[in-house]
């Protein structure tokens, strides 16, 4: 055996590892240097031999046919002995230039594969947008589907309609002048009532309450020694002016208005003292009372008895002249009497009307004159400032001493109670220091005024509560009561009426005082503190500030007096007001110049079928005009922002009951699943919910921004329930003529504002014909599900502002005097700012026409903070908080320029309008919520046969 034998059997046989290798080396290292080269030599020349060998046996066993390939691997063998050394060169160049073609078909290859691939990617790519356009195209025909449903019913429902279209009822009267009738006599004017001394047949429902009024300066009925006060003829002719009832046809007229005072007679006095004629010819010729019976009999529709018409005297500067009731005693035929003194036997209750003084001024903003409302204790618990005054001295016997006791008894416990032992302290003052003026009072027993008329309103703005005794003798009314009234709800001190039983208040057909004042009779005296103690702070702010609306509304300006009166005299027949008047919508565009339009834009909305196809449907308008002030009258005075006018809807319209849908009361409902209910699919198929169906209204508001206004409202296309889009143009340059609008699906309206003001977001365009309302920023980015959530959860809290960005007023801890706007991520909110919001059209009435003047120029001057005013305004009349839905807190928009609000002057000027505000109003309307709306399934696991409401939110 030799050596390479001897090694090799050495590796190959058994035995553990570890002893294998230790042999070896142990061999190795006994082992001759020369026996190792003798084995490599040897190994040297056995491979050529060996390597020949069986080249030699692989040409025997090739084929004949594969001679050649034999053959060429033989040259090849042949090229690479050492015998062909001087060709390999050549081989090898050879070799090379065939390695460069086959590296060139190579990379041909590969580009065609590649190529390839690429298709398969486009073609892969094209077929997923077939598909994605297939199931865009099935959830298109789906809506259709629907659509087409939807437009059978509505079909059906026009054929059977059960509240069809009616014609205007024959009128009661055909339009003349009244009949001459018989006079009656005082008995009979006593006792009038408004069946009996009332021509009906000349007020139609449909008529519209026109109203005439006798020119003061042409048809004078005051005595000759009076003059009727020319700032008031003027006053009460302009605000009537003003008043849509107002009509200069006297056949057309329901009523007939006659001015009848303030008179003054020292004026009259004076001019007639020129001319050499004595106040004593003159009683001897007129009425001592200042009216002219003679001069009201000559009136041109007078008719004889004077039905129909109203008598008007309004107390101004005078509190305490002789004219404070002209009408005692007085034959007056069967006019109604509106002023502000009544004896108990001259007032007919709900034929006569009780007014105020006129004490304010003509009209406009009037919340300087008001206080604060807070804090809800002020200084004084209870003040009161007066002197009992007498009409004359021969009426001092004519006092029963029955209530002469009382009213000492009454004036003795206050006087005990304000030095008693309490905390409580008391201002009440029972003489006038300086003494006041002496003057006849307009009844027996009267408690003149004290000090000037700012003397006073420092005291009652420091009142929690004003005390007001009833006026003595057989008065339900005088001048001086209605005139304590009158200021202390100006100063946020609520009235506490001592004798309430025995008196009267203005307007008490509509306006519900017990909301705004504490009426006793005079034997609760003795309770009269514990009563004021027990009131809550919640309470006192809650009547304050009814006290403060019904101020505002109905007393404090000689605008507001005669429209009150109107309104009241109205509200009796039961005839509907007059329709407010929309804002017109003129259009940006001239009337020859047609805008571009860009082919539509397809939907990028998540597939999911949102809605039906509907075609414009406008929300249903004065469907309640005769209802509204039958059912609702009370919440018309006493808690809406305005019962003078007649709106299209209202956000407090009733609702029907849940079963009323399906039995008799079908029309315009789309209950989900036909009333079956569902998840996504039949969710997606109708609006369901508590209200007939609807669309809305997208109003934006833009300045200069072309191309973001485009980009908003491409993505508008294919909105399910939308009815328009009402764009307001704030630049006062017209659109580009080149810009292409995009076709949407609804039509769009570009209205030209009158001027730059942020206010022009709520104004009352009459193109809006929907109830609600979605006012967007022109670079808000809000999808499609998002739009149509807010809508639907706006159905549900229709009186509210609902939508997506919610921001909170947050006090202001540094100098613990009023508050911060705060943009912060917060788990309580208190506004939904109106860049994205629903509200109803009704606000944008009341912003327009009701919001103070004050305001709207606050919004002008700082360009900013009209969506706080609208959180104001909404939580002001409904006390509610605002709706938040989804997630989304703010907007992005990529490619935008920077906006106003990113500045740091924004937020302050933001801080200084909520405060102001708060002036304006005399609290923080505002209120604090700490939920918002997402969709009932959301996050909730449901079966994998069934859709969520919404995917995403």
């Amino acid at each position: 055996m030799t050596s390479y034998e001897s090694l090799s059997l050495s590796n190959g046989s058994g035995g553990s590892s570890g002893s294998g290798s230790g042999g070896l080396c142990h061999w190795f290292k006994h082992m001759k240097l020369y026996r190792i080269g003798i084995i490599i030599a040897a190994c040297l020349l056995l491979v050529p031999f060996v390597f020949y060998y069986l080249l030699l046996n692989d040409e025997s066993n090739i084929p004949n046919n594969d001679i050649h390939r034999t053959r060429s691997q033989l040259e090849v063998f042949e090229d690479i002995s050492p015998l062909k050394a001087a060709d390999l060169k050549l081989r090898i160049d050879e070799m090379l230039r065939i390695k460069g073609t086959v590296s060139l078909e190579l990379r041909d290859l590969e580009a065609r594969r590649q190529k390839l691939q690429s298709d398969i990617g486009l073609y892969n790519q094209k077929i997923d947008e077939l598909k994605q356009e297939l199931a865009r195209q099935q959830t298109e025909l789906e809506r259709l589907k629907i659509s087409v449903e939807q437009a059978q019913v509505s079909q059906r429902e026009a054929i059977l309609r059960n509240t069809p279209e009616l014609a205007l009822p024959k009128p009661l009267l055909s339009s003349s002048l009244p009949f001459i009738n018989k006079p009656i006599s005082l008995r009979m004017q006593s006792s009038c009532k408004m069946r009996t001394c009332f021509d009906h047949s000349r007020c139609s429902l449909t008529s519209g309450f026109p109203v005439y009024l006798y020119d003061p300066d042409v048809s004078s009925v005051v005595s000759n020694r009076y003059d009727i006060d020319g700032f008031l003829k003027t006053t009460i002719k302009q605000t009537l002016g003003y008043n849509s009832h107002l009509t200069n046809d006297p056949k057309k007229a329901c009523v007939f208005l006659v001015l009848v005072g303030e008179a003054l007679p020292e004026q009259e006095t004076m001019r007639n003292n020129r001319y050499g004629i004595s106040n004593q010819e003159l009683v001897k010729k007129e009425d001592k009372s200042g009216l002219n019976v003679t001069k009201l009999r000559q009136l041109a529709y007078w008719g004889g008895d004077g039905r129909n018409h109203v008598l008007l005297n309004f107390a101004r500067r005078d509190l305490t002249a002789e004219m404070g009731n002209v009408f005692l005693n007085v034959d007056t035929g069967r006019a109604m009497l509106v002023q502000s003194s009544f004896e108990e036997v001259q007032f007919r209750k709900g034929f006569d009307l009780i007014v105020p003084p006129i004490l304010g001024p003509p009209g406009g903003d009037v919340w300087q004159e008001c206080s604060p409302m807070l804090p809800a204790r002020r200084k004084y618990l209870l003040s009161f400032q007066g002197e009992l005054h007498y009409q004359n001295q021969s009426n001092l016997n004519q006092v029963d001493d029955e209530a002469e006791t009382v009213d000492d008894f009454i004036i003795e416990h206050l006087k005990e109670m304000s030095t008693g032992p309490t905390q409580d302290r008391f201002l009440l003052q029972f003489e006038c220091i300086p003494a006041t003026e002496q003057r006849n009072p307009s009844t027996i027993r009267e408690w003149a005024l004290c000090g000037t008329d700012n003397s006073r309103k420092s005291v009652l703005k420091d009142s929690t509560f004003a005390l007001l005794l009833a006026p003595g003798g057989f008065s339900v009314s005088s001048t001086l009561f209605q005139a304590r009234l009158y200021e202390a709800l100006r100063a946020g001190s609520i009235p506490v009426i001592l004798g309430g039983d025995q008196s009267e208040l203005p307007y008490s057909e509509t306006v519900e005082w017990r909301r705004a004042a504490i009426s006793l009779p005079k034997a609760r005296i003795t309770e009269l503190h514990f009563l004021l103690r027990a009131v809550s702070d919640a309470d006192l702010l809650t009547m304050r500030r009814q006290g403060r609306l019904i101020w505002e509304r109905y007393l404090s300006s000689v605008q507001a007096t005669v429209d009150t009166i109107i309104a009241s005299l109205r509200d009796r027949l039961g005839i509907p007001p007059k329709p407010i008047q929309p804002v017109l919508a003129h259009s940006v565009f001239n009337a020859t110049f047609v805008p571009l339009k860009s082919d539509p834009v397809l939907d990028t909305e998540p597939e999911e079928s949102l809605g039906p196809i509907e075609p414009p449907y406008p929300s249903p308008a004065f469907r309640r005009n005769y209802t509204t002030q039958l059912i609702q009258s009370r919440e018309a005075w006493n808690d809406w922002l305005d019962p003078f006018a007649l709106y299209p809807q209202l956000p407090f319209d009733p609702v029907l009951p849940s079963d009323a849908k399906f039995i008799g009361s079908h029309m315009g409902f789309r209950p989900i699943g036909k009333g079956t209910g569902g998840a996504g699919k039949e969710f997606g198929e109708a609006l369901g919910g508590n209200n007939p169906r609807e669309q809305f209204t997208i109003v934006i508001l833009t300045y200069e921004r072309e191309q973001v206004l485009m980009d908003s409202l491409s993505r508008l296309y294919g909105l399910p329930y939308l009815h328009k889009v009402i764009v307001v143009w704030n630049s006062p340059k017209p659109p580009l003529e080149d810009l292409r609008w995009p076709d949407i699906g609804v039509p769009v309206h570009v209205v030209r504002a009158p001027r730059n003001s942020l206010n022009n977001r709520f104004l009352p365009f009459d193109a809006i014909e929907t109830e609600a309302v979605l006012s967007v920023d022109d670079d808000a980015h809000l999808r499609h599900d998002e739009i149509l959530f807010g809508f639907r959860v706006w159905r549900e809290h229709r009186d509210r502002v609902v939508g997506f960005p919610g921001r909170f007023h947050a006090w202001d801890t540094n100098t613990l005097e009023g508050w911060n706007y705060n943009s912060n991520y917060s788990c309580e909110l208190s506004m939904v700012l109106t860049g994205a919001a629903f509200i109803h059209k009704y606000y944008t009435y009341l912003y327009t026409y009701t919001l103070p003047q004050a305001i709207r120029d606050k919004v002008d001057e700082y360009m900013n903070c009209e969506d706080i005013a609208m959180n104001f305004l909404v939580s002001h009349v409904t006390r509610k908080p605002p709706v938040k839905v989804t997630s989304r807190w703010t907007f992005r928009c990529p490619g935008c320029p920077v906006s106003l609000s990113e500045d740091d002057t924004h937020f302050q000027e933001r801080h200084k309008c909520i405060n102001f505000f708060t002036k304006v109003f005399g609290y923080t309307p505002l209120l604090n919520t700490q939920y918002r709306a997402d969709s009932i399934l959301f996050k909730t696991r449901i079966p994998h046969d069934k859709q969520k409401c919404f995917k995403f939110i």
